[in-house]
């Protein structure tokens, strides 16, 4: 069955992390537990709630500053948290656009408001507008539900009338990936590569 649909994950997909970075930043502001809370695939305790979007931005920042113990502004918190993104490689963003001339693509994100800001119609930490290389963004935050549940990619099937046999989801979390496959997707696991050299390959298959 031909490829209709091209599904990105956007962490370690597209943007680069650094999530020791960000542990550290929220360690130094008393989040003594900060690394057994933030991983690069799927969050937990209040990150998680952040990025399921079951609190608000405000709640967040009082959380943290109640976790802490510490009087902590938002900018702080905040910048704290945007530690874990780096860069989004022109080359990829290259790659995606020529791919949207024969493709629907879409993202597919464990993400947040603070990760992803909407409002902005531009990628963090770039200048690449969201709706030049997408076609539409599913979010964790805005959808109330997270990878690895299968409940968020039977959302995005129903979302595009599309059967999973007719996408590629690239993703380079093993769990979101066997969830994926295990509902039919056809998947290419991202590891420690470059994409963009191998993604022909998984589509002309």
């Amino acid at each position: 069955m031909p490829i209709k649909l091209i599904i990105f994950d956007f962490g370690g997909v597209i943007i680069n992390l650094d999530r020791e970075a960000c542990v550290r930043r929220y360690q130094h502001l008393g989040i003594t537990n900060a690394d057994s809370l933030l991983d690069n695939y799927m969050q937990s305790g209040v990150f998680l709630a952040l990025e399921k979007g079951d609190i608000s931005i405000d709640e967040f920042h009082n959380e943290i500053r109640r976790i802490s113990g510490r009087n902590i502004s938002d900018k702080d918190i905040d910048d704290a948290f945007r530690a874990f993104l780096l860069d989004i490689p022109k080359r990829r963003m290259d790659k995606i656009a020529e791919l949207k001339n024969q493709y629907r693509i879409v993202l597919l994100s464990n993400t947040n408001i603070l990760h992803f800001p909407m409002e902005t119609g531009k990628l963090v930490n770039s200048d690449y507008e969201i709706c030049d290389y997408f076609d539409h963004c599913y979010l964790s935050f805005r959808m109330h539900l997270s990878k690895p549940d299968k409940a968020i990619f039977e959302a995005l099937l129903r979302n595009e009338k599309i059967k999973p046999q007719e996408c590629l989801y690239l993703d380079d979390g093993e769990k979101n990936i066997e969830t994926a496959r295990n509902l039919g997707f056809n998947c290419y696991y991202v590891k420690d590569e470059d994409w963009v050299d191998k993604i022909d390959l998984y589509l002309n298959q």
